[in-house]
């Protein structure tokens, strides 16, 4: 049976092409989803303005916004395993992950309730007896929200979570690799009494239904997360229209070891690092710079880690590594390992695609580490999201600082030392939006997220996460009974 998408807070079929969605570990049949098409696109829109305008969600108080999200959040946290395991059947994320993602929803939509209860306005009267002064943040009305194949519940969540807590509408475009998640969130929302009209999600190409959300004019906010690519091309589009954006994009981040680090605390993060979701993370840390007094040592320990990950069947225990999301992807990290051998590198592990027994049915790739390249290899500046590690070794600290600021991303870094104080200030002058000390890939819903340069622009999360789905307005009292003077 074909499955029906959600428009406007109604369940059925789209009028756009029937897709596919597919399990990564085998390529066995998910569903078939028929996706939405521009008419589609246009009446969730139109009637998400009109909900949104004509309901009273937006003018409902904080306490009442907040009660659908707690309820949210319950209705995740009661049905985790098997979000978490439709997550898996979606992107072919091992379970142990997944349930961690389904968990970290729940917290978003619950974190953004406390949030929204705690917003205050603010006077902002200096010193003035015949007025006073105060600013108050309103929602901006209808918000297209886009999200990526590697995390989507986790992503969709973080997205609809302050974007609804503001007061908005959302029409949620997921990948159209994994919509299977984004589809089972709407039935949530509307089991948690969200008004009828609020939420839509729209199943499709990007290019072609994710653009012509954006492009829309009754949009007053494209919230994305995805490669900086989509992302410039999403800017272009919200410049054209004087509307804001969040842009979460791409990264090829760094992991600095110095010389006094802990070799085995440093080289079980690592590898977590750039091999947990088999690398296809925007904060993998993919490049990994070692102090060339320890280069040897720390190195033998990482390979050995990771030659010891088990990759397999992601509905199966104990696995470290499910497949990659799909033959394609496959091919392309392939091909960036193939240039970084053709550029002099040496692949110390990995490097081929798994197809042994079961193997064979998926899009498999083991852990891949490669030495012996520097950092103006196309493999060091270039996002292979998937399980590719290229190590550099390093004696300056000055030049490792400008080799790891040398990229046109800047989304997060990672160092590893017992001296904290020299740990600040190498982090204070890395030009990336996260930076983790002797830990990685480790996340708070209160601690803001986003990148530098090509890496976005815009934060997520934090308790003021909620703000940047409003518009701020400010509001003059006059206290005086006279006349303005020269209306006198």
């Amino acid at each position: 049976m074909v499955k029906e998408i959600y428009i406007a807070g109604e369940w059925r079929l789209g009028r756009g092409p029937v897709i596919q969605s597919n399990f990564p570990a085998d390529q066995s049949l998910n569903a078939e989803i028929a996706s939405a098409s521009l008419d589609d696109v246009h009446e969730a829109i139109v009637k998400a303005d009109q909900a949104w305008r004509q309901s009273a969600w937006r003018h409902s108080l904080p306490h009442e916004r907040a009660k659908i999200l707690y309820r949210v959040a319950d209705l995740i946290e009661a049905r985790a395993e098997q979000l978490a395991q439709l997550q898996t059947r979606d992107n072919g994320k091992p379970l142990a992950e997944t349930r961690a993602l389904v968990m970290s929803a729940a917290a978003t939509a619950r974190f953004n309730a406390a949030a929204c209860e705690t917003l205050n306005e603010e006077l902002t009267t200096q010193r003035a007896a015949d007025f006073m002064t105060m600013s108050v943040h309103e929602p901006v009305g209808v918000v297209a929200a886009i999200t990526p194949w590697n995390s989507p519940i986790a992503s969709e969540v973080q997205k609809l979570a302050p974007a609804l807590a503001a007061g908005n509408a959302v029409v949620l475009k997921p990948a159209e690799a994994t919509s299977l998640i984004a589809l089972e969130l709407a039935k949530i929302f509307a089991e948690a009494g969200l008004p009828k009209g609020l939420l839509s999600v729209l199943v499709g190409r990007g290019a072609v239904i994710g653009d012509a959300i954006a492009q829309h004019p009754l949009v007053r906010k494209i919230s994305f997360t995805g490669g900086t690519t989509t992302g410039r091309h999403l800017a272009h589009i919200a410049a054209d229209k004087l509307i804001t954006t969040a842009l979460e994009l791409g990264g090829k981040s760094p992991t600095i070891v110095l010389a006094d680090a802990d070799i085995e605390l440093a080289a079980k993060g690592i590898v977590y690092g750039i091999f947990s979701s088999a690398g296809q993370a925007c904060i993998a840390g993919s490049r990994l710079f070692i102090h060339r007094s320890i280069y040897d040592r720390l190195l033998k320990r990482i390979v050995e880690i990771s030659a010891a990950l088990r990759v397999g069947h992601p509905e199966q225990p104990n696995v470290h590594m499910g497949p990659l999301i799909n033959a394609k992807h496959l091919q392309s990290v392939h091909q960036y390992v193939e240039l970084a051998k053709a550029e002099g590198g040496q692949v110390v592990l990995g490097g081929e695609a798994l197809t042994a027994g079961e193997l064979s049915k998926g899009s498999y790739y083991p852990p891949t580490i490669i030495t012996g390249l520097s950092n103006q290899a196309q493999s060091c500046q270039q996002e292979i999201f998937g399980p590719v590690l290229v190590v550099l070794a390093y004696d300056d600290e000055q030049d490792l600082i400008a080799q790891a600021n040398d990229s046109c991303f800047g989304l997060a870094a990672g160092i590893w030392t017992e001296n904290y104080r020299h740990a600040w200030r190498l982090a204070r002058v890395l030009e990336v939006g996260t930076v983790w000390i002797n830990t990685y890939k480790k996340f708070s819903v209160s601690t803001p997220f986003g990148g530098f340069k090509d890496s976005g622009i815009g934060r997520e999360k934090g308790r003021l996460g909620i703000l940047s789905y409003m518009q701020q307005k400010s509001i003059y009292l006059g206290l005086s009974e006279q006349a303005n003077p020269w209306a006198e």
